[in-house]
């Protein structure tokens, strides 16, 4: 039996990649595996119980590089969780443990560092976080999401293979004019998937309802709110849709949160989706290969979703808009411009195709069985794409 440690979280962007490697690794180990979850409480802790993955709590606390009263709270809690790591990891001394940074984590690392257990690591953005680029020096491999990342970490462990993304999202996809329908959209007609990540964006939500006729006057819109702005958006646009014209009725539909069977028909829905710029979103955007319009996150740490979202734009799979220039005119024209000109919307989803990495969540999960059975690491390799 192969004991395997998972930890990360804080958002969905270090969660989902982390159940997608599990899911692979029960897929293709020859051996009977137990995974186990250490990570903060996050409402989708719960998909790990539905891949009988055992859950162990830490006390969350970031690290920060800047003065901030919340370090002040979050440094005692850093020392509860390396004590929990310590004691859970003496009793239950697992194979190998895979992390991807956030709140949490380091703990865990440290811990696996002092009972000699192998890590590996994996950085989603192109700027690493500062769990990650600690957690480096303690690592077996890195693996990264994007090349420009490579420059923070020793190339003689580190490899490029993209972002692991659940393979369950790529089963049994069904045609544009089906999911459109599924949802009660007019086929013939563009549908704007608007994507805030798994916690939302309050910005991007206001935006969408402060120029709510705008949009609906040309495309039908699927919203994800997340669940902190979901009764928000709901008593506006319920305000909205009380005085709308008739013809903008059944135009605009919104979630708080997509199950994956709902998240794969919203892209298999989409003809352009709106999302923020985090490594998951851009990688998911990309295997549905589907144009995109990126809002980067103005206040992301190291201005990373910025950098994220130029490094695709440059592969040609998108179009950014920064916040400081984010104008539902200049929105519009954008939109209109990838839907009315057929090659550049066909050239931007080949872009976007070329770019993804469907296999990164497989070639994790290899990776770390091959370190259990000490074999030689994976070779890093240059992607001129990025």
């Amino acid at each position: 039996m192969k004991r395997i440690i998972l930890t990360g979280g804080g958002t969905g962007g270090h969660i989902y990649p982390l159940l997608a490697v599990a899911e692979e690794i029960k897929k293709i180990s020859e051996d009977s595996v137990e995974l186990i979850y250490f990570g903060p409480n996050h409402p989708l802790n719960d998909e790990f119980e539905e891949l009988d993955i055992k859950i162990y709590s830490l006390a969350s606390s970031k690290l920060r590089r800047y003065v901030a009263l919340e370090n002040f709270l979050d440094v005692p809690k850093f020392f509860i969780s390396v004590i929990q790591a310590f004691w859970r990891l003496y009793f239950l001394m697992p194979d190998i443990v895979f992390s991807k940074g956030g709140p949490g984590a380091f703990a865990v690392i440290l811990a696996a560092k002092f009972y000699m257990i192998p890590v590996v690591i994996h950085e989603s953005d192109s700027i690493p976080g500062l769990t990650n680029r600690l957690s480096a020096a303690f690592a077996k491999r890195i693996a990264i999401a994007f090349n420009k990342a490579s420059e923070y970490f020793p190339p003689e462990k580190t490899a490029f293979v993209g972002n692991p993304i659940r393979s369950k999202l790529f089963k049994d996809w069904s045609d544009q004019k089906s999911a459109k329908l599924s949802l009660d959209f007019k086929p013939e007609e563009p549908v704007i998937f608007v994507l805030g990540g798994s916690q939302g964006s309050e910005k991007i939500n206001n935006f969408i309802l402060d120029n709510l006729e705008i949009f609906l006057q040309d495309f039908q819109i699927y919203h994800q709110t997340g669940s902190n702005n979901f009764g928000n958006v709901e008593e506006l646009a319920k305000a909205f849709f009380k005085t709308a014209p008739e013809k903008l009725q059944n135009r605009y539909r919104f979630k708080s949160y997509f199950s994956l069977e709902e998240l794969k028909i919203a892209y298999n829905a989409a003809d352009i989706v709106i999302s923020r710029a985090g490594s998951g979103a851009i990688y998911e955007i990309a295997a549905f290969e589907k144009p995109a319009i990126l809002i980067p996150l103005a206040s992301a740490a190291n201005d990373h979703q910025k950098i994220n979202a130029y490094i695709y734009a440059k592969a040609g799979a998108a179009e950014v808009i920064e916040e400081s220039n984010l104008k539902p005119n200049l929105l519009v024209v954008q939109i209109k411009e990838i839907i009315k000109n057929t090659e550049k919307k066909q050239s931007m989803s080949e872009a976007a195709k070329n770019f993804a990495k469907p296999e990164a969540a497989k070639m994790i999960g290899e990776e770390i069985l091959k370190l259990i059975r000490f074999k030689p690491p994976f070779e890093f390799k240059k992607n001129k794409e990025q």
